[in-house]
């Protein structure tokens, strides 16, 4: 199929459900009214709890859901085939995603912005609760380790990429300043923060940096600790100090790369350059995992991610000022996410065939440059595979608009790393969170406090990033069970939307729980999977964490299944 026509029909599509489905939703089934009270504005503390234009609040929601994750889950999974890593990215998106962050989003408005694990007590159980909170740490803790990793990673590939990631947190405390305390136009002031972004982009080109090795440490470890130890402040600065405007600077750069790689793909498709090289189906790639469930796990944002709802209920359900802008924010930022995992899908199946350099030096083109990258499983699925398959399509689509390629690798460099940087920065505070509201739970006042909670957060990622070397990669350790455990959060998720919707009485309960069901199902599917191939490998850490993960979730979707069979509509919500 024509690259061309796929984003056309994709786009256009998203378009349509949202306004039919998604309005639907809002309307019919959860009911939004502009004027109901909303925790930003009860509780507002000017710190965590601050009302905050849809706009400015919906690019710190989608680039913080975004990260790199609708980036290397369809680098990945296309290996499989583009056509069914691009009819679940569209499909799962828009029934299932969306779904569950407005879901997540709007209960927790309606819970004075408490995490999904802390309101699950009110809609199922505190037993569940307390399995839940172990969940969500699980995932909060790998998340904030392998991003950290992930930005080491992009900076050891495109050193190029260090000047403007690190001024670009300059430029939005600046934003910040001139926005919330001298009432600069947000709009105008963000503009003006991007071109400067730019111009170090620019720079970058000819300032790379590489980090070089200290004490025996290498240059990922030394990264990892940098980026920790950055994460620790960012995450207990008030959210209109960094958060805000640095996600506010990186909602313009999503459009402005999306922007970029839309007018690339129209003018490589009408210059005859951009073909699908790669297969619609492949059902038994070289080493790969069957297709059935583990499509469904390595695609998740851009599909579905459990990561989103901790977003949803963790930090934007603090800012959202008025409950009606809770579709935008949640609904349609994760269409947009959809989008962009669209215009990755075509980057990795049409872009690279444009060129594709070697390790020896060679510039691959068509099928073989795809076949090189995808000879197997085991070739396609590091992080630094991943990433450069996308960096390499895109810079190439981009370059047919007759930008220098140097630049055009240098901007989706600094894309990927300044998502990735927004992701751990919120990993981080929602992880701080979860630690305040568990403590609290447990009577233990003393362990909640903000920066107790957050160095607690920040050293346990240390302990998992060093926990088999200097290198700062520890958490690929529990890499391979974080798409299962992300998924399994997902349909977690799900239940408790649909038990919190089933109070209201009627069949609403089945928009999100047709969902749950069939994402329990597959992720359950994985983790006992899982479970083999981690006790054929004798692997007693992963069988370990992987068979907790299995329990906590059977569990729980049997408990959620039970209180959706027995509730009544007697909730106060």
């Amino acid at each position: 199929m024509n690259a061309l026509l796929i984003m056309i029909l994709s786009f256009a599509g998203y378009l349509i459900m949202y306004n039919l489905y998604g309005r639907y939703i809002g309307k019919k089934i959860f009911n939004l009214t502009q004027g109901a009270g909303v925790p930003a504005v009860e509780m507002e503390d000017g710190v965590d709890y601050v009302p905050t234009k849809k706009e400015v609040i919906f690019g710190h929601h989608f680039t913080s859901i975004a990260g790199t994750g609708p980036i290397v889950g369809p680098a990945v999974a296309i290996i499989w085939g583009w056509a069914p890593a691009l009819i679940w990215v569209f499909v799962g998106s828009i029934f299932m995603g969306a779904v569950h962050d407005f879901g997540a989003l709007i209960i927790s408005m309606r819970n004075q912005g408490k995490s999904i694990a802390d309101y699950t007590a009110k809609y199922v159980n505190n037993r569940t609760r307390f399995f839940f909170f172990l969940i969500v740490f699980l995932e909060l803790w790998i998340v904030i380790a392998v991003f950290g990793l992930v930005i080491a990673i992009v900076f050891s590939m495109y050193p190029q990429s260090v000047l403007p990631v690190w001024c670009e947190v300059v430029i939005a405390v600046l934003l910040g300043h001139a926005v919330y305390k001298q009432g600069k136009s947000i709009m105008t002031w963000s503009i003006i923060a991007v071109i400067a972004m730019y111009i170090t982009v620019a720079m970058g080109i000819y300032l790379p940096f590489n980090m070089p090795e200290m004490a025996g440490i290498p240059a990922t470890g030394i990264w990892s600790i940098i980026l920790l130890f950055y994460a620790f402040i960012a995450s207990v600065l008030p959210v209109t100090t960094l958060l805000q405007p640095r996600d506010f600077i990186n909602s313009h750069q999503l459009l402005i790369a999306m922007a970029l790689l839309i007018a690339g793909v129209f003018v490589s498709a009408f210059g005859s350059n951009l073909e699908i090289v790669a297969p619609a189906v492949q059902l038994t790639p070289e080493k790969a995992p069957p297709m059935w469930p583990f499509l469904f796990i390595t695609i998740a944002c851009g599909a579905i991610s459990g990561f989103h709802s901790l977003v949803s209920s963790g930090t934007s359900a603090k800012q959202v000022r008025y409950e009606t802008d809770s579709l935008f924010v949640g609904y349609g930022s994760m269409l947009l996410e959809g989008a962009l995992a669209v215009l990755v899908i075509i980057s990795v199946a049409a872009g690279i065939g444009m060129g594709y350099p070697t390790k020896d030096g060679q510039v691959l083109t068509g099928v073989a440059a795809w076949t090189t990258h995808y000879s197997s499983w085991a070739a396609a699925a590091g992080l630094g595979s991943k990433i450069s398959a996308f960096v390499n399509g895109s810079a190439n689509m981009i370059a047919s608009l007759g930008i220098p390629t140097s630049l055009c690798v240098a901007v989706m460099g600094v894309f990927v790393a300044s998502f990735a940087g927004t992701t751990l920065d919120t990993a981080t505070r929602i992880q701080r969170y979860i630690i305040s509201e568990l403590f609290s739970n447990l009577k233990l006042d003393f362990l909640t406090g903000k920066y107790t909670a957050t160095f607690l957060a920040v050293a346990t990622a240390l302990v998992l990033a060093f926990a088999t070397g200097a290198g700062g990669k520890g958490a690929l350790k529990l890499w391979p069970m974080f798409g299962a455990v992300n998924q399994t959060l997902a349909g977690l998720a799900l239940i408790i939307i649909a038990a919190y919707l089933k109070t209201k009485g009627g069949v609403k309960w089945l928009v999100a729980g047709v969902p749950a069901i069939a994402m329990m199902v597959l992720t359950i599917w994985a983790l006992i999977l899982n479970q083999t191939t981690f006790g054929a490998n004798h692997n007693a850490l992963l069988q370990t964490v992987n068979g907790i993960s299995l329990i906590l979730a059977v569990w729980i979707f049997i408990e959620g299944l039970i209180k959706i069979a027995t509730v009544k509509t007697d909730i106060d919500l």
